[in-house]
């Protein structure tokens, strides 16, 4: 560590204990916008988004309908920008499916999502659904054996 590193080291240490302002994270927002029919609406959309202080970058996916806004803003200002878009705008509201213990329960599997994708839902079994899960379940010694 040289010099110079030491001075960055400093710097960095100094501009840090500053009181009043805290540093912002590097954010990724993801949002689900619908009706991005052509080239024009997305244009529409990456100039709203874009215009806001502190985005590095936004990433428009026409066939996902699906916006990606990387930099240092808060998910709460990106919403607003882009519903001044004129457009049902919400949080990327879907998982892989490999993420979810269960993928098919009630609200969590749809038919508009992207291929191998599910609704972000609590995993919230009543206590019926829990008794079956554990009677067929492979960590219970006494489980049905059927299958």
């Amino acid at each position: 560590m040289g010099v110079q590193g030491i001075l960055e080291y400093f710097s960095d240490l100094i501009r840090s204990a500053k009181k009043g302002k805290k540093r912002k994270q590097l954010n990724t927002i993801n949002l689900k916008i619908t009706r991005i029919d052509c080239e024009g609406c997305a244009m529409k959309i990456k100039k709203a988004l874009s215009g806001l202080k502190g985005v590095k970058s936004v990433n428009v996916d026409m066939k996902q309908q699906k916006v990606t806004v990387t930099g240092f803003v808060e998910a709460k200002k990106v919403l607003e920008a882009a519903k001044s878009t004129k457009k049902k705008v919400e949080l990327w509201p879907y998982v892989p499916y490999t993420m979810v213990a269960h993928p098919y329960i009630a609200g969590a599997y749809d038919k508009k999502a992207p291929p191998n994708f599910v609704r972000k839902v609590d995993d919230s079994m009543t206590p019926l659904e829990q008794q079956y899960t554990h009677m067929f379940s492979d960590e219970n010694p006494d489980a049905c054996s059927i299958m």
